[in-house]
């Protein structure tokens, strides 16, 4: 990681740490948190233990992600859109989530006879 994309994470981090999060933002409570899908190295589905799906497109592609997995850490029991890093397990790189997306609701699957 060059010094500029460096500075670059801790200034964010030193935002996210104080700013509130803002109206628009989606956080979601860890507790409800039931598990986490990497789709690719930019993409990341959350699924809550009510069935309910939002999906994470990182800021930038998180090399290895799709094979490592990740790590976060959270206060107050959330993890919101646009303000979270992640670490990715073997490389120890951070990466920056982006928005939450609230997926639509998978089909019911078909009754087998």
């Amino acid at each position: 990681m060059n010094k500029i994309q460096c500075l670059a994470l801790v200034l964010a981090c030193a935002v996210a740490a104080i700013a509130p999060a803002s109206a628009g933002s989606i956080c979601l409570k860890t507790y409800l948190i039931d598990r986490t899908t990497v789709v690719d190295s930019k993409t990341i589905d959350f699924r809550m233990r009510d069935g309910t799906v939002y999906r994470n497109v990182l800021l930038s592609p998180c090399r290895g992600l799709n094979f490592d997995g990740f790590v976060y850490t959270v206060r107050a029991d959330e993890i919101c859109d646009n303000l979270q890093s992640i670490r990715v397990l073997r490389s120890g790189q951070v990466c920056l989530l982006g928005a939450f997306t609230k997926l639509p609701p998978a089909p019911p699957a078909a009754a087998a006879h």
